[in-house]
């Protein structure tokens, strides 16, 4: 998948479809392990086969995964790939009218819940990783002050700095270089607050 952009998503219509949450966590279970079927990803979120195919159908039907290459033999499976890199979403695009205003107010709320879900899984799940797995746990909290520009610079400086580890994983992976590598969420918020 590397060397594709992220995918922009503006338009309410593919927001509210990629907002499911069901269709949201599949979208993330492609991403992670690149390519897999229906019955692949019905395992990991407990649900119907039939149900995950209607839902994968309907990210494919806004561009958000597409048809892989079959993995296996077997022409019955139905493989799935996420269509970029990610999505970005941006409050910008959907500023303009209160109804794709309060849809993307949904949206970010139902993917922070997804996330904070996550890592309460792993808070929970945490002493059955390793002492060295738990040390390179991050969790930080950082108060500063800035401008919208100093902010805006630093998310800049974030994502390039995430993008060269992704793309050294990528290269290691691809020379076979997998062992003790997880899968890991780095999950950042910036935003303003008042006291």
């Amino acid at each position: 998948m590397a060397g594709r952009e992220n995918r922009r998503i503006t338009d309410v219509g593919t927001l509210k479809a990629f907002a499911h949450p069901l269709r949201a966590e599949l979208y993330r279970l492609l991403c992670v392990q690149d390519v897999a079927t229906a019955s692949q990803l019905a395992e990991h979120v407990d649900e119907a086969v039939s149900l995950v195919s209607y839902h994968l159908r309907r990210l494919a039907g806004h561009g958000l995964i597409e048809e892989a290459e079959p993995q296996t033999a077997d022409g019955r499976e139905r493989w799935w790939r996420p269509a970029s890199d990610g999505v970005s979403i941006q409050d910008a695009d959907f500023r303009d009218d209160p109804g794709k205003s309060a849809a993307h107010l949904a949206a970010t709320r139902l993917f922070h819940d997804q996330r904070a879900d996550r890592y309460r899984r792993y808070l929970d799940e945490r002493a059955t990783w390793s002492a060295e797995w738990n040390a390179a746990n991050l969790d930080v909290e950082s108060w500063m002050r800035l401008t919208p520009a100093e902010l805006t610079a630093l998310k800049e400086e974030l994502r390039a700095l995430l993008q060269r580890y992704d793309e050294r994983s990528r290269a290691a992976e691809a020379a076979g270089e997998t062992e003790g590598r997880e899968h890991v969420a780095l999950i950042q918020y910036g935003f303003p607050f008042r006291v």
